[in-house]
């Protein structure tokens, strides 16, 4: 049988649920969001997971590489497409988010967005940051000229 998971991820604590071919929900609960954590709750689940997906965001790319990494079949899903998909729940929790991801992914009604490898990522860092640091001298300056005035 076929199993699918889904991640609503947050900064500290993550929900995650894993459903059947047939809709099933086969576990569900809050972990930590840290790769480790999530592989670990995975691995328990003692499940062959035919697909793990989770929301484009600030800290997809990490856990997306971590868990590639580990061996999981991952898809990274189009921020505007989930939000559409869901936008008829009445209530929207971390919970159910992760609940529809899992159902997104079981369904095939998802897109999938292209992760950038970390030498990619690093080398943007790179460029971006002296425009970073010019804008927050500018910042400190005006705020100097402020405060003196």
């Amino acid at each position: 049988m076929e199993y699918y998971a889904g991640i609503d991820v947050s900064l500290e604590r993550s929900s995650v649920c894993a459903v059947d071919a047939t809709g099933r929900i086969m576990g569900e609960g809050k972990v930590a969001s840290e790769p480790e954590a999530l592989i670990a709750w995975f691995v328990g689940l003692g499940l062959s997971l035919t697909r793990v997906g989770l929301e484009a965001g600030p800290l997809s790319q990490w856990l997306y590489a971590a868990l590639r990494k580990a061996g999981l079949v991952v898809e990274l899903l189009e921020t505007r497409h989930v939000r559409g998909a869901f936008k008829a729940m009445p209530i929207k929790t971390d919970r159910k988010d992760a609940r529809g991801i899992a159902q997104l992914l079981r369904l095939g009604w998802f897109r999938s967005v292209h992760c950038k490898s970390l030498p990619a990522q690093e080398t943007r860092a790179l460029l971006t940051a002296p425009k970073l640091v010019q804008s927050k001298l500018h910042d400190i300056e005006m705020s100097l000229r402020e405060a003196s005035v």
